[in-house]
């Protein structure tokens, strides 16, 4: 296997599992996962945490063994641009702070993989599939990704507004005194 099949294979495993990972996560608390999307401004939260486990269950089998992977990787991307806008970027660049690092990682990982192409090793390859590459492959993934992360945010995700200070009403003998 040559450095650019290894080189592949690594990244497709790598974010394909932590996608997995991430998914079922997700999956296996959709209550809880409803509840945290609803508390960062999304409406539909029960609807954003089936599909945010579908997704991202979906995308890293796909990457894992290398099938649609375009598409995938798009996938992985868009759902790294809605986590960045709705949760990371006010906080910083670093994980430690709940940062955009991590998500930003992946991102760059996916439309790494989408100017490498999926590769030999892969259903992709197996298949016949249309592999684009180079920049015309990573223009692909990222487009794709960041135009599906737009839609999802200005349909359904809102910035939560901090809470109202609460009023203190004055009394008659504070007014007075």
């Amino acid at each position: 296997m040559r450095g650019a099949e290894i080189a592949r294979v690594l990244l497709r495993g790598a974010v394909g599992g932590t996608m997995i990972a991430h998914g079922v996560k997700h999956a296996r608390s959709l209550e809880g996962t409803a509840g945290w999307f609803g508390s960062i401004g999304f409406r539909e939260p029960k609807l954003q945490a089936r599909a945010s486990a579908a997704v991202e269950i979906g995308s890293g089998a796909a990457l894992l063994v290398g099938g649609g992977t375009p598409l995938a990787a798009a996938a992985v991307v868009g759902t790294m641009g809605v986590a960045a806008r709705s949760v990371h970027i006010p906080n910083g660049f670093f994980i430690t702070k709940e940062g955009w690092e991590y998500v930003a990682n992946l991102a760059a990982a996916s439309v790494a993989l989408g100017a490498l192409g999926a590769g030999r090793y892969s259903v992709d390859h197996v298949v016949g599939a249309p592999q684009p590459k180079g920049a015309k492959g990573a223009a692909i993934v990222a487009g794709v990704g960041l135009a599906a992360a737009a839609a999802q945010l200005a349909t359904f995700w809102r910035a939560p507004q901090p809470a109202p200070a609460p009023v203190v009403e004055e009394t008659a003998a504070a007014a007075t005194g």
